[in-house]
């Protein structure tokens, strides 16, 4: 059963290296059979086709990102502070290129395209992301530690955005401290001591 799991694992990261190359069309079992080396009888033996391989990938990268949030809060209390820990994880993820764009917002770009199991995975990514950012703001307005121009909600779909479109600028210019350019004023707008 060990083996079993880790050709799974080795898959999907396998997957998750391809999609953010190329996106959701950019890849095939083929290549995902000549990444791993194994065949792609093996892969359909563990996923039965390529949407259920998005759906898991997708499925698997919104819990850990609701596990590292939970994890960001239980570490850091003041909310201005965990929007600068959740900037600085991708900081670093962008410039050692361990994770250089989000799975899901890069998937949200095909969203036309993608089978709607594929869909609604991401639309809950998305949904959970706001859901987070807009309770921190909300406390750190109420801690006095955050200055908001709009409605707490707004503000965190304004920041959603922020942050996708920094790694997308990233990408565009081929350069990693475009992320960090864009977001260490949004950041600094956001501070009740500015």
């Amino acid at each position: 059963m060990g083996k079993s799991s880790n050709t799974a694992d080795d898959i999907l990261a396998c997957a998750h290296k391809l999609i953010i190359a190329g996106g959701y069309n950019g890849f095939s079992y083929a290549d995902i059979a000549d990444v791993v080396g194994i065949r792609k009888a093996s892969i359909h033996h563990h996923f039965p086709s390529k949407v259920d391989l998005a759906k898991v990938l997708v499925s698997r990268y919104r819990e850990s990102a609701e596990n590292g949030i939970r994890n960001l809060e239980h570490g850091i209390a003041d909310p201005l502070d965990q929007l600068r820990a959740y900037v600085q994880y991708w900081t670093t993820c962008i410039s050692d290129a361990s994770a250089p764009f989000c799975v899901c917002a890069l998937l949200a770009s095909e969203l036309p395209i993608l089978p709607e199991e594929v869909a609604k995975e991401i639309r809950t990514y998305f949904s959970f992301l706001s859901g987070w950012l807009t309770a921190v703001l909300e406390r750190g307005v109420r801690q006095g530690v955050i200055s908001l121009r709009h409605a707490p909600r707004v503000e965190a779909e304004a920041f959603m955005a922020t942050v996708h479109g920094a790694m997308l600028s990233a990408r565009a210019y081929g350069n990693a401290d475009i992320f960090g350019v864009i977001m260490t004023p949004q950041l600094e707008r956001l501070s009740a001591q500015s």
